[in-house]
């Protein structure tokens, strides 16, 4: 195993058990408010710091991209390694108590995602992936589903929860319309960086979502296209990272969902 992927898993599992030590106390938590629907605990902050004490320690020169702390002082556009870090995906469910949240951390080398990590501590399910050799689950080589037909196929998605009005919930409900009409269920779990990842372990066939951020998607997109799948904005490309609007699932999963979903692209 690459030891900065060693290095990423041993901070997933500590920034984890600050998580699940929260998990047995919910009524205790403090919960600030972003924005609307938007919610930070001091969980996700103490799960990020825990995050990047190990990541620090180990390569103190990197820089860090971290959604509760934001951009570490040392970043700048031509860093050659840079860690994206998402300490807490799915805060809205922890904070309720339902399992479905996860840990994700990414390292982008010279602009390239090379080593991922999103762990689920509720499932014990730790997904790694180092570029080109493969994604993993618990050890076990994942792949992308086989099923080719979008009629069959099992999709996930997330909603603009911040912008519950107007523009962008009508638009997104043009689209919920177009998916569910197509596919043989549309599921929307509410962590994207879990749904990515079980799109790379064939859980999910697809998954779509648009205004994500970079720790919510660079991670699962390793594990995509370490596991035979595809990823790309609704149009297709690649420049999804920084743009937000993320598409991805199996090669043939993938393309059916461009043409659905090309029309509703951001310019």
């Amino acid at each position: 195993m690459h030891p900065m992927l060693n290095t990423a898993i041993k901070a997933a599992r500590n920034g984890a058990k600050v998580i699940s030590r929260a998990s047995f106390d919910l009524d205790l938590l403090k919960v600030t408010k972003k924005q609307h629907n938007d919610f930070v605990t001091e969980v996700d902050q103490a799960a990020e710091a825990a995050i990047i004490d190990v990541l620090k320690n180990a390569y103190p020169d990197h820089a860090i991209l971290a959604e509760e702390s934001g951009a570490s002082a040392n970043l700048h556009d031509d860093n050659e390694n840079v860690w994206i870090i998402d300490p807490l995906d799915g805060t809205t469910n922890f904070i309720h108590g339902f399992p479905q949240y996860c840990v994700s951390i990414a390292l982008q080398h010279r602009g390239q995602i090379t080593q991922a990590v999103v762990y689920d501590p509720t499932r014990n399910d730790l997904f790694t992936a180092t570029k080109g050799s493969g994604a993993y689950l618990n050890d076990k080589r994942i792949r992308v589903s086989k099923r080719d037909k979008i009629a069959d196929a099992l999709i996930g998605t997330g909603f603009p929860f911040r912008e519950t009005e107007g523009p962008a919930m009508d638009e997104y409900m043009k689209i919920f319309r177009v998916m569910t009409q197509s596919c043989a269920g549309l599921r929307r779990p509410g962590a994207a960086a879990l749904d990515l990842a079980y799109v790379a372990a064939g859980r999910l066939d697809g998954f779509f979502e648009k205004g994500l951020k970079p720790w919510d998607i660079a991670a699962g997109s390793l594990l995509i296209s370490e596991s035979g799948g595809i990823v790309g904005d609704f149009s297709g490309e690649s420049d999804y990272l920084y743009k937000g609007d993320v598409l991805a699932g199996s090669p043939k999963v993938f393309a059916q969902m461009v043409g659905l979903l090309s029309p509703y692209a951001t310019k």
